[in-house]
């Protein structure tokens, strides 16, 4: 069985191996693959997004466990995330709902049940003593109605669903990449349900600047210094400059507001 880990835990400490150590404790035939620990510290948004961008290239059946908990030992709830084809496990502050939702979420489970955590479980480090334990189980074949009771309160951040109307579609900047290129949570699927995908050009709005620009199957399709929308390679609109970066022409940050003007 494939258990995944995603995390802010960068490699310089302990975590992540005392993580994988207490998985192959409970089931020591795990494959465990790690998608990054580099995810920018307390930032939910980026580790959702590469989270969502890597869960669906394994295969069925395989076990995602994603950290990046600023609310461990608080209130908040553990989780259990059936999805179509995979397994999600980690904290209920929108983190694994993206991912989980564009493969088709099934049931979302509050893991309470102790027998299957740490002896001893740490306030500050429920990665190793609650998720990676429940991940570990999960693949020893344990169903996930044994953890705990389906709910339906989950946490459902505002950046897994843009709003639509006559007008526009009203998304934001999900993840800057290293290029500076702005990916937004806008879906292929959102663009063509809408028929924004059948024009050559669109208007958007980042923030307060407006630009129409033309839709390009990749970067090299306009004059360098150009700016361009296309469908990147995680299915969703993304906004480019050609050997250039969007970020600095926008002048755009993670979060801000992107406008696609219908009318």
């Amino acid at each position: 069985m494939i258990i995944t880990l995603l995390s802010d835990f960068g490699l310089q400490d302990s975590y992540v191996t005392e993580m994988k150590g207490t998985i192959l404790t409970i089931c020591s035939d795990a494959t465990i693959i790690d998608i990054t620990h580099n995810v920018k510290k307390f930032n939910i948004k980026m580790g959702a997004f590469i989270l969502a961008s890597a869960a669906p290239h394994f295969p069925e059946g395989t076990i995602h466990v994603a950290v990046v908990d600023p609310g461990v030992g608080t209130k908040r709830r553990p989780i259990i995330v059936e999805a179509k084809n995979r397994i999600y496990v980690g904290p209920d502050n929108g983190l694994l709902i993206l991912s989980a939702k564009n493969e088709g979420l099934k049931r979302v489970i509050h893991v309470t049940n102790k027998q299957f955590f740490h002896e001893k479980v740490s306030k500050t480090f429920h990665g190793r003593d609650v998720f990676a334990p429940v991940a570990a189980y999960l693949a020893k074949g344990v169903k996930s109605s044994k953890f705990g009771q389906e709910i339906i309160d989950f946490i459902k951040p505002t950046f897994v669903e843009p709003t639509i109307n006559r007008e526009k579609i009203r998304g934001e900047i999900l993840h800057i990449d290293d290029f500076g290129n702005l990916i937004t949570n806008i879906s292929q699927t959102i663009l063509d349900k809408t028929k924004a995908l059948k024009r050559k050009q669109l208007q958007i709005s980042i923030a307060k600047k407006s630009k129409i620009l033309r839709f390009s199957g990749t970067y090299g399709d306009v004059s360098e210094g150009t700016a361009l929308i296309l469908i990147g390679s995680h299915g969703f609109l993304e906004i480019a400059v050609s050997l250039g970066s969007a970020k600095k022409v926008f002048n755009a940050k993670l979060g801000d507001a992107v406008n696609v003007h219908l009318s």
